[in-house]
């Protein structure tokens, strides 16, 4: 009788320790199109980074799946440094300068005990200033705090639409965020960016959005559309190239056929 005690016992604990034991249930794979508008947590220098270092951000706004459950605003992305090479200036007349670069991976997204890995491509990323512009009233008379999101969309905090250049409506300021479908451009992004007509999470970036915003100096020469996935190259010849603190960026998740052929 105290051994069948024991067996029940230790029966009734187990769900509990498992629980507790701190590691993250996986939930499958998030579905292609879906979009994560991020903000870096830490700074990235190819000066100083290493391969192997962590990569930490956060999402900005909620996230719905296709379950219809919802990431919720700050659910945790990691990655890692693939490969950085310093820029060494050479001071040699007529030199051309050796080519500086910094690789980064996005691994996975945490939230609620579920972790999903990345298979995504950088739709769009921007420079803390260029970021932090696109959350400011476009002027000092606007009383209606009308903000430019990144790739030139137009929001008005008191209003549900947001409107284009061109004035169409191409998104809605929602409880919880901005969301719209994507519209197809091609930017300065190496492989461009495609539209769709599911509804998604674009936080401060515009539905056309696509390619790098400010970092000066700096090109993007991979987005992780097209050879490896989820993997970010910056490269240039006249700076080390850097994601700041506070930088933001849009990822969109890539059909699984697309990944499966990439590798």
């Amino acid at each position: 009788m105290k051994l069948h005690f024991l067996i029940a016992a230790s029966l009734c604990f187990t769900p509990l320790l498992t629980a507790q034991s701190g590691h993250a249930a996986t939930a499958g794979t998030l579905s292609p199109k879906t979009t994560l508008p991020i903000v870096f947590k830490s700074g990235l220098d190819a000066n100083h980074a290493h391969a192997g270092d962590v990569v930490h951000a956060r999402t900005t706004q909620s996230v719905a799946l296709s379950d219809g459950k919802v990431l919720p605003a700050g659910a945790e992305v990691t990655g890692h440094v693939v490969a950085a090479n310093a820029f060494a200036l050479d001071k040699t007349p007529y030199a051309v300068q050796k080519q500086s670069s910094l690789s980064i991976r996005f691994d996975t997204i945490s939230s609620n005990s579920a972790t999903f890995p990345l298979n995504v491509y950088v739709r769009a990323i921007a420079d803390p200033v260029t970021s932090w512009g696109a959350r400011e009233s476009t002027g000092t008379d606007d009383t209606l705090a009308t903000v430019t999101q990144i790739g030139g969309d137009v929001l008005t905090p008191s209003q549900s639409e947001v409107v284009s250049q061109d004035g169409d409506i191409v998104g809605y300021n929602r409880r919880g965020g901005v969301y719209a479908h994507l519209i197809a451009a091609s930017g300065n992004a190496p492989n461009g960016c495609d539209g769709s007509d599911t509804e998604v999470s674009v936080g401060i970036y515009s539905a056309s959005a696509c390619g790098l915003y400010g970092f000066t100096g700096t090109r993007l020469q991979q987005t992780g559309k097209t050879g490896e996935p989820s993997t970010l190259v910056l490269t240039s010849n006249r700076v080390a190239p850097k994601v700041w603190k506070n930088s933001t960026a849009l990822l969109e998740v890539l059909p699984q056929d697309q990944v499966v052929a990439t590798r």
